[in-house]
């Protein structure tokens, strides 16, 4: 068995990501043990709620209805095993998927999974630039390339939080869940949806198959759903939770991070639900299935609900979504960047150079294309994310499936199994997407 090494502090301050960073009340009863694990899950949930999503889920409520509700929820349920097993390899085997990788597989192989995962960094900040200067001139008016521009100021966000802390970090993160899971409440209050509809749509549609438009938008909630650098930032983040030494220790926190995860992700499917009924009630339902992007999201929704509130919530969601995004992104960055080559740099400095690099194209499509073409490029990061979903989930499945890396904790037979089949089918499913994205 591989002996675990300590996760060594990516920074000395608040941001600090050392293991056993987080102490709590070891030996005490089970709620207070399990509230010190709470958190991680939170941070990863945000990736499941990325502008991605958004647009896919109120594309399939705006043409189907409540018919794809199924797929949403079946996608966050197959999220739920991968973070499971992410969270078993962060307490297992004492590393992150990254220093994994490093630690197993040949050096030409790290560098190629090294620059796979920068990219979907970069894809997943090209996505955040774009919902969040959506979400600015939703409601401020502005042009999208000035939104663009603004977002570069949640640099000062991640200064903060390295004076503050990890722990208010996640404090942040799940103020900013709270405030998205107010703003769809409230809209769904005034949208007054077919429960019994909503019901319905839990069970596999029957046209499922035979209608390609709904087939297709099925395999895009799908695809969209699991972010390849969530793996890498739970792996990382659920290890600045102090555990004793000893196996039984080790055991209950791999079941708190992963009731944690678990709980977290029900939420998140929850959001992205609420969405696509929200758009079932709001566009389906008044002859609207043309719907297919934010802005003419957030255009249609006041006057459909006779309530202008609805949509300046809309927006405000959106740029709370964006705002966790960023920070979740730059944790994952410094895990990626120093798992794979020992690398570091500070928090604020990762988070200037990755946003450097995507606003650009951003700025440069918004103001010379206009807002078709930022849709355009939206679509294009998701491309990137599925493209490299595979090559995090492959190293994740082989090593929690291996005795020589787990150990005693090693994955059970029955669950290596399903992770393999839906780590194969999900690759499939990516490579159909990126050929469908390409040649249209």
């Amino acid at each position: 068995m591989l002996n675990p090494t300590p996760l060594q502090p990516v920074e000395r301050d608040g941001f600090s990501l050392a293991r056993g960073s987080v102490r709590g009340a070891q030996g005490r009863g089970w709620l207070r043990r399990f509230m010190v694990f709470v958190g991680p899950g939170y941070l990863v949930a945000t990736g499941y709620m990325d502008p991605g999503n958004w647009a896919t889920a109120l594309s399939a409520g705006a043409q189907f209805g409540m018919s794809l509700l199924f797929v949403a929820v079946l996608s966050s349920l197959v999220a739920i095993l991968f973070q499971g097993l992410s969270a078993r390899l962060a307490f297992g085997a004492g590393l992150d998927l990254a220093q994994a990788c490093r630690a197993h597989l040949p050096r030409p192989v790290n560098i190629g999974l090294w620059i796979t995962q920068e990219m979907a960094i970069l894809a997943t900040d090209l996505a955040e630039v774009i919902g969040t200067a959506i979400g600015i001139q939703l409601l401020f008016g502005l042009p999208l390339w000035v939104g663009a521009i603004i977002t570069a100021l949640d640099v000062g966000l991640v200064l903060a939080f390295e004076r503050l802390g990890f722990r208010k970090l996640e404090a942040f993160v799940i103020a900013m869940l709270a405030l998205i899971a107010v703003c769809f409440a409230v809209q769904l209050a005034l949208a007054q949806p077919d429960w019994d509809a909503a019901a319905r749509g839990l069970l596999p549609p029957k046209e499922l198959l035979s209608n390609p438009t709904m087939l297709y938008l099925a395999l895009g909630i799908v695809g969209a759903t699991i972010m390849p650098h969530n793996l890498f930032l739970h792996s990382g983040i659920a290890q600045t939770r102090w555990t004793a030494p000893g196996v039984a220790p080790r055991r209950e926190a791999i079941r708190f991070a992963m009731a944690d995860s678990a709980i977290a992700l029900l939420f998140a499917m929850t959001i992205n639900g609420a969405i696509l009924i929200l758009a079932a009630a709001t566009f389906y339902a008044h002859g609207h299935p043309e719907v297919a992007d934010l802005s003419e999201a957030y255009r249609l929704i006041a006057p459909i609900l006779g309530a202008p509130i609805a949509a300046k919530l809309f927006g405000v969601a959106l740029i709370a979504c964006g705002l966790n995004s960023s920070l979740t992104a730059t944790l994952a960055g410094q895990l990626i960047m120093d798992g794979f080559l020992r690398l570091r740099l500070r928090p604020a400095a990762r988070r200037l150079i990755t946003r450097a690099i995507t606003i650009i194209p951003a700025i440069a499509v918004a103001a010379l294309a206009g807002e078709a073409a930022v849709g355009r490029l939206l679509v294009l990061s998701q491309v990137a994310l599925s493209f490299a979903l595979p090559f995090a989930l492959a190293p994740l499945v082989w090593f929690t499936a291996s005795r020589k890396v787990m150990g005693p904790f090693v994955a059970a037979r029955a669950t290596s199994a399903a992770a393999a089949a839906l780590a194969l089918g999900l690759a499939l499913l990516n490579v159909k997407l990126i050929g469908d994205a390409v040649f249209g």
